[in-house]
């Protein structure tokens, strides 16, 4: 089993050098899920020697565009190239219901002679609250975590915990580094890919490197960081960190 970064960059990221945060587990037979399906899905598979057409299973983490931007992309493609079926979509429940209506619909309910719904283009899973999706014998469960919070609510947006071979792994997605809810699962991880901010001006809804490295050494040592801005990066190895994750590296499990 491997886990591919198609990007590693952060929403606003352009240009061929780097592309969005989004990512491949490809298991030993070569089936894959895609972990979030951001606008520039087209060109970070192209250059990963992928194209829709390899895209089967696909989990969405949140609704900004650089999660789920291209699934029209990947929803028509896959509808109209007689060599494909559905991908199988996985969410969590209270995302799904926005998916559509709020994101989707404008511009794919309509096709020819009919109306289309989210499951004209994909087979949905809804995730209930505080469970998990299996993919390939893998249970994947859901960690909510705090990534905007408006005044009158959380934005619903939701990372993965799971074991691959003996490996518990902590995929954090779009997150402030709220230690409340994501304490147990850095402490209990083997390995952390842990979303990173690195901008001058901190945006307030991403851990920002400059939080991260304070956290203890035993959490940092076994975390990958992820979702920078382009640009000079800190020295994180020297600060105690595994790396930043670099397009197009492979994790191997």
């Amino acid at each position: 089993m491997k886990l591919l970064f198609l990007g590693s960059g952060s929403a606003f990221t352009v240009g061929a050098d780097n592309f969005q945060s989004n990512m491949l587990l490809i298991d030993n037979d070569n089936n894959k899920l895609l972990i979030d399906c951001g606008s520039d899905i087209k060109f970070s598979l192209y250059q990963a020697g992928f194209s829709h057409t390899d895209i089967t299973d696909i989990y969405i983490s949140h609704l900004h565009s650089d999660h789920v931007g291209g699934l029209e992309y990947i929803g028509f493609s896959n509808k109209f190239d007689s060599k494909c079926s559905k991908p199988n979509l996985y969410l969590s429940k209270d995302i799904a219901l926005k998916l559509w209506q709020q994101t989707l619909s404008g511009g794919m309910s309509s096709i020819d002679g009919d109306l289309a719904q989210l499951d004209t283009f994909f087979n949905v899973n809804f995730i209930e609250y505080n469970s998990y999706f299996t993919w390939q014998e893998i249970k994947f469960y859901l960690i909510k975590v705090v990534h905007v919070n408006n005044g009158y609510y959380l934005m619903p947006s939701y990372g993965l915990f799971c074991e691959i071979n003996k490996i518990k792994i902590f995929i954090t997605t779009d997150t402030q580094l709220y230690l409340e809810t994501m304490q147990k699962y850095y402490d209990s991880a083997d390995l952390i890919f842990q979303d990173c901010e690195t901008a001058k001006y901190p945006s307030k809804i991403h851990a920002h490197y400059n939080q991260l490295v304070q956290l203890p050494q035993k959490i940092k040592k076994k975390m990958w960081l992820y979702g920078y801005q382009p640009g000079t990066l800190p020295n994180s190895q020297q600060d105690g960190f595994l790396g930043f994750v670099k397009r197009g590296q492979i994790f191997e499990f």
